[in-house]
């Protein structure tokens, strides 16, 4: 397939002959992909809870990966980030490591002569799974029944590698690309995020991004972001079978009335938000405060509490991002009003509550104007495919690759977002290929 004349016109609803061929080829290969999804399902490579946790076997999913596009021409980066080179970022974790975790980048070259690069990228880790949680067989043993895959990390997000790595392998046995492709398989989303933001320190980027996480294979480019706080409520403890005089005067204060207070400030709050036109997204849901635990234990069962802990979540659009592309100029908003809001009940104002704010993503948005978006649009258009455009409620990799190295990035994959971490998850075989042969004729239009 020779390279296409950069003066022509491409009607971006059509397949010309070489796309054509594309998804012929990967048609044909429905069988390899789905033995690629079910070697990479069987592999159990289950999330660290904590991050001395021992590895799983995610050096041997990597290097089965990276051999099988070695022989398709990649240069492949194989490497166990250092610790310090995800140290000081807001998805760091304290005391990280990855042995045992290698990342994957897997570089096909292109022709060179000015054509765009694409980073395919996904997350090899996977929530927990357990057989006695209600799965009808190992959830690491893959079984095809009714068209379908299914096996812990199917849909979240396995499938989706399956099927981008099937496209580049196609995308290589064609040649005719004068950007490179680069295919990337990262540690550690589930848990913290730490594997891209290490991909992304470490150099791996490309003009555009596409990440097949589960979409329902709509090409959604934005992302809400996400800050948790931690408010510890104070009260005063008495015996709770008693009358008590007014505080002033020594008596109780229940914490739980008081963090009930705070929490009706975070309504009113959360209920502007939602109804302010400077906080509407096209594709994405409002941003929301979501109070996700409520702890007040006196340790007595007739004792009246004297401290609450409140956790919220704050998510965020990307126009409330800060300079930077975070969410500190959510934290100050929300903290600032919870503050004078406390100051409104006589107890809370002399006794103000303290915040902490931690495990914070960053939203994201790639316009839809951009090349990858309206490559990926043309694509489904002409194969049939949804052309609706979404954005993910929560965050992805995707988010730190636009951040960190200046890669726009979308999500495309396989199955709905919903079946991530059910029981029983599963990823249609049609949805596999289908995204297969979206992946390839987006690549050869974006990167030709």
């Amino acid at each position: 397939m020779p390279p296409a004349d950069p003066g022509r016109t491409i009607d971006a609803t059509t397949l010309d002959a070489d796309e054509r061929t594309l998804v012929d080829r990967v048609e044909a290969r429905r069988d390899d992909l789905v033995a690629l999804a079910c070697q990479l399902i069987g592999f159990d490579t289950t999330s660290r809870s904590s991050p001395d946790e021992p590895a799983r076997e995610e050096a041997a999913l990597q290097s089965a990966l990276a051999a099988r596009l070695r022989a398709h021409g990649a240069e492949i980066d194989l490497w166990e980030p250092d610790p310090q080179d995800v140290a000081g970022h807001p998805l760091s974790v304290e005391a990280i490591g990855f042995e045992g975790r290698p990342q994957l980048a897997a570089r096909l070259p292109g022709a060179g002569g000015g054509g765009r690069s694409l980073l395919l990228n996904g997350h090899i880790d996977v929530v927990p799974a357990r057989r006695e949680d209600g799965w009808e067989h190992d959830p690491f043993d893959p079984q095809v029944t009714d068209g379908a895959i299914s096996g812990r990390g199917a849909c979240d997000m396995k499938g989706g590698i399956a099927a981008m790595v099937l496209a580049a392998e196609v995308l290589a046995e064609a040649g005719g690309l004068r950007g490179d492709l680069i295919v990337c398989t990262n540690t550690d989303e589930e848990s913290s995020g730490v594997g891209g933001l290490a991909c992304a320190r470490h150099g791996v980027g490309a003009d555009f991004a596409i990440v097949t996480e589960p979409s329902s294979l709509e090409v959604w480019p934005a992302c809400r972001g996400t800050v948790y706080c931690t408010i510890e409520v104070p009260g005063r403890a008495g015996h709770a079978e008693q009358e008590h005089p007014h505080w002033r005067d020594g008596g109780a204060v229940n914490a739980v009335d008081k963090g009930r207070f705070l929490l009706d400030g975070a309504d009113r709050l959360r209920r502007e938000w939602r109804t302010r036109l400077d906080l509407r997204h096209p594709l994405l849901d409002p941003p929301d405060i979501v109070a996700t635990r409520f702890v007040a234990d006196a340790g007595w069962h007739v004792t009246i509490p004297d401290r609450a802990t409140i956790d919220l979540s704050v998510l965020i659009l990307p126009q409330q991002a800060d300079a930077r592309g975070w969410t500190s100029d959510a934290q100050d908003e929300v903290e600032g009003f919870l503050r004078r809001w406390c100051q409104t009940d006589s107890w809370l104002a002399e006794h103000p509550p303290s915040f902490r704010w931690h495990t914070e993503v960053n939203p994201s948005e790639t316009p839809v104007d951009a090349p990858s978006v309206q490559a990926l649009l043309g694509a489904n258009a002409a194969l049939g495919l949804p052309v609706e455009l979404g954005g993910l409620g929560s965050w992805y990799d995707g988010a730190t690759f636009a951040l960190e190295a200046g890669s726009p990035a979308l999500m495309y994959g396989p199955r709905s977002i919903d079946r991530a971490h059910t029981v029983g998850e599963a990823v249609p075989i049609d949805d596999l290929v289908a995204c297969a042969k979206g992946i390839a004729v987006a690549a050869w239009r974006l990167c030709r």
